[in-house]
């Protein structure tokens, strides 16, 4: 497998990835992405930003979408009921918008994509990730607490939606 940033042809299969987690999460009866978001015009955006990435396996067919940056969320600023573990002035890394293809779930995807991304960081000398998830997306909460995240507390995304919130320091 290999990771690489998103370009403008890919987006017809990031949003058939996404439009899968989406049906995913609302059979689950989870509402998360269930509004609209994240849509087209937020990949394009996230392309032009250089923090789209989709994830390729050894025949190079996209089987994953993910959203990485080192700028500052400001949905990030305020905790509730927590902190995050390392001081808010210094860099991090933010993970969103991971999506697995319906037909590649339960392969190791998601753990090679945190792999990553953690590496990535050690190469800029930035030593947190952080990342968020609705509170009924046990899925990712497993994955996470894996992964090694500790859980910091609840954020509140730009449209009022209450999410959990963890960290790792990268080692």
């Amino acid at each position: 497998m290999k990771i690489q940033l998103s370009t403008l042809h890919d987006i017809p299969r990031i949003m058939e990835i996404i439009n899968d987690a989406k049906s995913l999460l609302k059979s689950m009866n989870i509402d998360q992405w269930q509004n609209g978001y994240p849509n087209k015009e937020q990949v394009e955006n996230d392309i032009s930003n250089k923090e789209s990435y989709v994830i390729l396996n050894e025949n190079d067919t996209i089987v994953a979408t993910t959203m990485f940056t080192t700028r500052k969320e400001p949905t990030y600023k305020k905790v509730i009921d927590g902190n995050w573990i390392q001081d808010e002035s210094e860099p991090y890394g933010v993970i969103h918008r991971l999506a697995m293809s319906k037909n590649h779930r339960g392969k190791g995807i998601s753990k090679f994509v945190f792999e990553q991304l953690h590496q990535q960081l050690k190469e800029k000398n930035i030593r947190s990730l952080k990342i968020d998830t609705h509170e009924d997306n046990k899925t990712m909460q497993a994955l996470i607490k894996k992964m090694g995240y500790q859980y910091c507390g609840i954020i509140y995304t730009s449209y009022g939606a209450k999410r959990l919130a963890f960290e790792k320091i990268i080692n």
